[in-house]
C-alpha cells in the first residue's frame, strides 16, 4: 500500500519549519506498513503539472493531507487536484480545521472522500488495510465521509493514552536539507492535552484537556535524532512545558548529561514561570521564551478565561531578564468586547514590560468557543473566508470598534516597528550598524533570497549544465552555478557567492556529472553521526 502525504503550502512570514502534524502522520502511515512519500511543498514549489509528476511517478492508493484553517484552502484544492489527477486513489484530509468543520468541507470538496479528525496516529493506521473497502469505513472510529449524499460521523476516537506509542516523527521522508537552508528551528513536543480553556483556541478540543506527558528520555532521544539530522536549533512547541517542573528538571538534566550543544526556544505560560526551573533551561541551551499574555485589561482577560493576571505577565518579564533569557510576549487585538480604552490598555501594558512583543488579530476558528458561542459575546464575525484567518488581520468588529480600527491600531504600532527596521537598513548600507544590526539585516536578506530559491525551484529548474567534454573542478562547479542563479534572480553578486557557497560547504547543495550534463540539486536526507559524549549512555 502506497501513501502520499502532501504538505501544503505555508507563507515565508509564518516561519516554516519541518511540520510537525504531516511528519508524525507519515510515520504512522510508516509503522501500519505503507510506503509513504511526503509531497512537500512547503520548501518547493507547487503546480498542478508537478502534482501530476509525482502521483503518476509515485502511483500512491491514499493521498492524504493535513492543514490548519490558514493554509486549509489550499490543502484541500491540491487534494480535489491529486483525486482528479488518480481517481483510484482514496483522498483523505486531517488536522484541526477539517476536524471542527468536518461536513462542510466534504460538501464544499467532492474530491476529498474522508477526513480524519482528531488525534490521527490510530485511525490511520486502522484505515490503511479498509482503505478501499469503503463498505467498511463505518467501522472505524474518528473519521467522516459522505454516504449517498449522507453525511456520516463514526465514533468518536479515544485519545492515546501512552504517547511512547506514538510513532516518532518521520522527519526523513522531508527533504531535509532544504529545511536546513531556510533555517527556522525544527519543532518537538514533549506533551499533549490542556487544562485550560481560552475561548479562542482550538488546541484543547484536538488534543483533551488532560496533559499527557512524555517520557523526558524519549523527548531527549528525539532531540538527538534531530541533531544528528544536521539541525542545530529546536523549538519545544507545547505551551505546558513547565507545568510539571520535576519533568522539565530532568529533560533539562538530561540534555546537559548527554552534553547535546544546541539552541532552543519553548513556548510558557505566565502563572507557572519559576525561577530555578528557567535557570536550569538556560543552562541546557535555551535561549528565549515566548508567552502569550493576550490584553492589558484584566475584565477581558477574565472574559476570554486566559486565567492568568497582569501581575504575573509582570513578574515573568523580571524572572526572564534574572536568569538571561530573551522573553517573547504576543497580544491578541479584536477580542469580544474589544474598545479603544481595552486597546489603550493593552497597548499601554505591553510597553510597560520593556520586553519584545507584538500583535495578533483574533481569528475565530472552527472548534473554538468564541465561534461556536458568538451569540454570548460581544463580536461579529465577518467573513468565512479561511485564508484570511491567519491572524494577520482583522476578521472580526466589536460594538465599538470596526475592522478597520483594529487594523489601524496594530498599522500604528508596525510603523513604529518598521521604521526602526528601515533605519537599521540604512545604517547598515552606510557602514554604520552595530555588529548585531548587520547580522541582522544580513540575515533578513539571505532569508528571503534562500526562501525564493526554494519556493520557486530555482536550483531544480536552472541548474543543468552541458559538459561539453570538459570536466570542471569544483571551483569551476560551483562558479557555473553560481552565474546561472545570478542571472535568474538578478541578486546581488556578493549576496549570491556567500549564501550558494555556504550550502555547498554545509552540504545542502550537491553535484553531479550525468553523461554530458553537471546537474546541482539538493542534497538527500541523511544523518551525521554525534560525538561520543553525546550517546545515551
Amino acid at each position: 500500500m502506497k501513501v502520499a502525504v502532501i504538505a501544503p503550502p505555508y507563507p515565508l512570514e509564518e516561519a516554516p519549519a519541518p511540520p510537525l502534524g504531516v511528519t508524525y502522520v507519515a510515520a504512522a502511515f510508516e509503522a501500519a506498513g505503507a510506503e509513504v512519500r511526503v509531497l512537500d511543498y512547503i520548501v518547493s514549489r507547487y503546480s498542478a503539472e508537478k502534482l501530476r509528476r509525482e502521483l503518476e511517478a509515485f502511483q500512491p492508493d491514499l493521498v492524504g493531507s493535513t492543514s490548519v484553517t490558514m493554509n486549509f484552502p489550499a490543502a484541500a484544492e491540491i487534494v480535489e487536484a491529486a483525486k482528479a489527477i488518480r481517481p483510484s486513489a482514496v483522498t483523505a484530509m486531517g488536522g484541526p480545521h477539517v476536524t471542527f468543520d468536518a461536513e462542510n468541507t466534504l460538501r464544499t470538496y467532492p474530491g476529498i472522500d474522508l477526513l480524519v479528525l482528531g488525534e490521527g496516529e490510530r485511525t490511520v493506521a486502522e484505515l490503511l488495510p479498509l482503505t478501499h473497502d469503503r463498505g467498511a469505513w463505518s467501522q472505524i472510529k474518528g473519521i467522516a465521509f459522505l454516504q449517498d449524499g449522507r453525511f456520516v460521523r463514526t465514533g468518536e476516537r479515544e485519545l492515546i493514552q501512552d504517547l511512547e506509542t506514538i510513532p516518532r516523527p518521520a522527519r526523513h521522508l522531508l527533504p531535509v536539507s532544504r529545511y536546513q537552508a531556510l533555517g527556522f528551528p525544527v519543532s518537538v513536543i514533549t506533551s499533549r492535552g490542556c487544562p485550560y480553556q481560552c475561548i479562542f483556541c482550538q488546541g484543547r478540543r484536538m488534543v483533551g484537556h488532560r496533559v499527557r506527558y512524555r517520557n523526558p528520555m524519549s523527548v531527549v532521544d528525539e532531540i538527538e535524532e534531530v541533531l544528528a539530522y544536521g539541525f542545530t536549533r529546536i523549538n519545544v512547541a507545547d505551551d505546558l512545558f513547565l507545568s510539571n517542573k520535576a519533568r522539565a528538571r530532568v529533560i533539562c538534566q538530561e540534555i546537559l548529561r548527554r552534553d547535546l550543544r544546541f539552541g532552543w526556544s519553548a513556548f510558557v505560560r505566565v502563572n507557572i514561570m519559576d525561577a530555578d526551573v528557567l535557570r536550569l533551561m538556560r543552562e541546557a541551551g535555551c535561549d528565549s521564551v515566548s508567552f502569550g499574555i493576550e490584553t492589558g485589561s484584566p475584565e477581558m482577560l477574565k472574559r476570554i478565561r486566559k486565567r492568568i493576571t497582569l501581575d504575573q505577565g509582570r513578574r515573568a518579564a523580571e524572572i526572564c531578564r534574572e536568569v538571561g533569557l530573551t522573553p517573547h510576549a504576543s497580544f491578541m487585538v479584536g477580542l469580544p468586547g474589544e474598545s479603544p480604552e481595552t486597546l489603550r490598555q493593552t497597548q499601554a501594558y505591553a510597553d510597560s514590560l520593556e520586553i519584545i512583543y507584538g500583535y495578533h488579530f483574533l481569528a475565530p476558528l472552527p472548534g473554538t468557543t468564541v465561534r461556536e458561542e458568538i451569540d454570548q459575546y460581544d463580536l461579529e464575525i465577518l467573513t468565512n473566508d479561511w485564508s484570511l484567518y491567519d491572524a494577520n488581520r482583522p476578521v472580526v468588529r466589536t460594538s465599538q470598534v470596526s475592522a478597520e480600527q483594529i487594523q489601524a491600531f496594530v498599522d500604528e504600532f508596525e510603523e513604529k516597528t518598521n521604521a526602526h527596521w528601515e533605519d537599521m537598513k540604512e545604517r547598515h548600507r552606510q557602514g554604520k550598524a552595530t555588529p548585531d544590526e548587520g547580522l541582522r539585516v544580513e540575515g533578513q536578506v539571505r532569508l528571503e533570497f534562500t526562501y525564493r530559491l526554494l519556493s520557486e525551484d530555482i536550483i531544480e529548474e536552472h541548474c543543468r549544465f552541458p559538459l561539453n567534454d570538459h570536466p570542471l573542478d569544483a571551483a569551476g562547479e560551483k562558479a557555473l552555478l553560481t552565474a546561472k542563479i545570478g542571472e535568474v534572480t538578478g541578486a546581488d553578486e556578493k549576496l549570491v557567492a556567500q549564501v550558494i557557497g555556504n550550502f555547498i560547504t554545509k552540504g545542502y547543495l550537491e553535484a553531479s556529472a550525468n553523461g554530458d550534463f553537471l546537474t546541482w540539486n539538493w542534497s538527500e536526507t541523511r544523518k551525521i553521526p554525534l560525538p561520543a559524549s553525546s550517546a545515551n549512555a
